[in-house]
């Protein structure tokens, strides 16, 4: 098995462990805000935005705080998501 099959199998992993339908707020689960996110995540990593660059789990975390709606607080959850996603240490 190469490099590649063992990070994706390995984040597969680690993804199934976090509990997408936790309710965060007002009817919202962390699946909600990950879906609310997803687009505006992938652009502020990749870097072709007017935002900053997310580099690193520090950034994606206030990132997140601040783009997610309503909930302006962390969410555990939503940021392992994402740093798993991409990688994000």
């Amino acid at each position: 098995m190469d490099a590649t099959k063992i990070i994706k199998i390995t984040n597969t992993l680690i993804m199934e462990t976090i509990n997408y339908n936790k309710h965060i707020w007002e009817g919202w689960t962390v699946e909600d805000f990950i879906n609310e996110l997803n687009e505006l995540v992938t652009i502020g990593v990749i870097g072709e935005s007017h935002f900053k660059t997310i580099q690193t789990k520090k950034d994606l975390k206030e990132f997140c705080m601040s783009n997610q709606p309503y909930y302006k607080k962390y969410i555990p959850e939503v940021v392992e998501h994402f740093a798993q996603k991409f990688d994000l240490k």
